[in-house]
């Protein structure tokens, strides 16, 4: 399974952007697909996850600004960003995971990774 993060950019606080996540081989219908962000000098943490069935998670700071959603024609997940902030700064990652949903905040349990997209907020 192949995963690629695309969409990344230089934007200015309170933009949108849309970053998607093509995934080629195995079977993306019964896939979960998370986002993962990494900011500079910190931990790669959750940002959202969309399951095979359509549940959708995501981390507090970006409810209601971050939209996660995946079209099973086109095996590729989005992520609509709206209202960035200037933290929202960082190298973001697609990964794939066939776990129980109540995992899907721990990267641990993602065995497949795309190669991230830099997405950057000034103020």
């Amino acid at each position: 399974v192949q995963l690629q993060a695309s969409g990344g950019g230089l934007v200015q606080a309170g933009d949108s952007l849309t970053l998607s996540c093509a995934v080629s081989g195995g079977t993306f219908r019964s896939y979960t697909i998370g986002w993962f962000r990494q900011a500079p000098g910190e931990e790669r943490e959750f940002v959202a996850a969309v399951s095979w069935t359509g549940n959708k998670k995501y981390q507090d700071a970006v409810k209601g600004r971050f939209t996660i959603s995946r079209d099973n024609a086109k095996n590729t997940v989005y992520l609509q960003m709206n209202g960035l902030k200037p933290e929202d700064t960082a190298v973001y990652y697609c990964a794939k995971t066939t776990i129980v949903w109540g995992r899907v905040t721990e990267e641990n349990f993602y065995s497949d990774w795309g190669q991230g997209t830099l997405v950057t907020v000034s103020s």
